[in-house]
């Protein structure tokens, strides 16, 4: 039989393990939804930039904060929500998961994954938006970020930490460069991630596969916001992509990411700020468009040796109408980067592929962003071509020219032939060294045109089987010594000599 102290210790010991389980919960009710905004009231403490949970499990995400109500833009369908709904706030601004488990996948900016190759097994998370790195932890550029690409290598060099932007009418091959910086990140220890903004399912899928088949999608990650996906997402995506980036970068790696492209970026931001009955403004864009990019592209950085030395690059790409660079959001960004691989049309009809302005095109980082052989090589590239523009307008004009001027003329069209490359085949810089060496010292100028293409291949192969400590040479020292130099030409010339025979 129970004594009574027995059941008053219980009941003592029942009543000390009890804790209250009361907790406060924010709720708000839909007020009006419709073309994926939704106006809620109620949810007082919401923060900006929040996500907040619907009824039906949709996830939104609080963008305006109004005195009677907060403006919420739906991540998904508005079909299930209705007037009246409860939205309750989650307590987490806007995250994604970031880390090695996101290598060759493709996910949405919430980092769902679309590849259907599972869950992400990854345990961290980063905001979207955050901080760039302060004046403070940064260092200069220094290091050269090489595409594989000899036109840009040598003249609009890409360093890490830099911000490149890429900019052309449509179809003049934007995507084509980003592909192949991508492609010749291999065995450099660069992880990256291809933001794709707003464009057909099927681009996506096509470019997922061309980089399966180059072995690249074993270190990139694509951010996917296609057409068909709400505006909200298309606005989230490159800032899910630089988040993903930037987790690389503060662990003291280096990191890509290339957005593609951010005129569609804008006019998603352009729906979403109409929709919430922000005032527009220039060609109907939001006063904080130039913010908008601003934000995203100052979080590309070189960070200090003492915080890791790690680097996130950023390829931005802007597309204009009918060539015109000086429209807004061109120029917004033109202004942000650091410099600008402008791609003509005209240009890419007429053969030249890539088809990159060396005139317009500029790279503020410079020489800096160069190993020392590129610079030996690529000054008196610029200058021949420079020269060679120069004189091709007068040439039209007249018919009887000097010497000096043919001259100029026949290197001019050989050094425009030898900057020319195929997609999806990108030139180590050591090679690309080579080549522009032997256009340099004027050993192409007797070699037929229609013959040049043939001449580069064979002359690599030839210099591989008989000179193969010139590469490996460049490659280590990153520079061309005299006894390279002496060498190098007579390799090109006894090349020639058996190929002109």
């Amino acid at each position: 039989m129970l004594k009574p102290e027995e059941v008053v210790q219980a009941i003592q010991t029942e009543i000390k393990k009890y804790e209250s389980k009361l907790k406060m919960e924010s709720v708000g009710y839909v007020l009006q939804v419709g073309d994926g905004i939704a106006r809620v009231y109620g949810l007082d403490e919401v923060m900006a930039g929040e996500l907040v949970s619907f009824q039906d499990e949709t996830m939104g995400l609080a963008l305006n904060l109004e005195p009677g109500n907060v403006g919420v833009v739906i991540l998904g369908s508005d079909r299930n929500i209705k007037e009246g709904h409860q939205v309750r706030r989650t307590g987490r601004i806007a995250e994604v998961p970031v880390g090695t488990a996101l290598l060759g996948r493709v996910v949405n900016p919430l980092g769902v994954p679309l590849d259907g190759k599972g869950p992400i097994a990854s345990e961290k998370r980063r905001p979207l938006e955050t901080v760039p790195p302060s004046v403070i932890e940064r260092q200069p550029v220094k290091e050269p970020l090489q595409t594989g690409i000899k036109a840009i290598d040598a003249m609009i060099p890409i360093g890490r930490g830099q911000r490149e932007l890429i900019i052309g009418d449509r179809q003049t091959g934007k995507t084509a460069i980003l592909i192949d910086t991508i492609v010749n990140q291999k065995g450099t220890g660069v992880k990256c991630i291809y933001v794709a903004i707003g464009q057909k399912l099927s681009s996506v899928v096509a470019l997922a596969k061309t980089l399966e088949e180059y072995g690249a999608m074993e270190y990139t990650t694509i951010v996917s916001a296609s057409s068909d996906d709400p505006a909200p997402l298309q606005y989230l995506a490159p800032y899910a992509g630089c988040a993903i980036g930037e987790e690389y970068m503060h662990n003291g790696q280096h990191a890509l990411v290339v957005y593609d492209d951010l005129s569609k970026h804008a006019v998603a931001y352009r729906e979403l700020s109409l929709l919430l009955q922000r005032p527009p403004g220039r060609e109907a864009y939001p006063g904080d468009v130039f913010y908008l990019h601003s934000r995203l592209l100052e979080r590309a950085a070189k960070l200090r040796d003492d915080l890791g030395a790690g680097s996130l690059t950023a390829l931005p790409v802007i597309e204009t109408q009918m060539g015109d660079v000086s429209a807004y959001i061109p120029t917004n960004v033109i202004s942000i980067t650091d410099g600008q691989i402008y791609l003509e049309s005209d240009l890419f009809y007429a053969g030249v592929r890539p088809a990159v302005n060396v005139g317009l095109s500029v790279s503020r980082v410079g020489g800096n962003a160069q190993t020392k052989a590129m610079k030996q090589v690529a000054g008196q590239l610029r200058l021949a071509l420079a020269q060679y523009r120069e004189l091709a307008a007068f040439a039209q004009l007249s018919t009887d020219l000097d010497k000096s001027t043919k001259d100029q003329l026949t290197r001019g069209e050989r050094m425009v032939e030898i900057l020319k490359q195929n997609i999806l085949q990108p030139i180590p810089f050591e090679r690309q060294v080579a080549v522009i060496f032997a256009g340099n010292e004027g050993h192409l100028d007797d070699v037929p045109l229609d013959r040049l293409k043939d001449f580069e291949i064979q002359l690599l192969a030839f210099l591989d089987e008989h000179y193969p400590d010139v590469f490996h040479n460049i490659r280590e020292k990153k520079a061309i010594s005299d006894d390279v130099k002496a060498k190098l030409a007579d390799g090109v010339k006894k090349f020639k000599a058996k190929f002109l025979a």
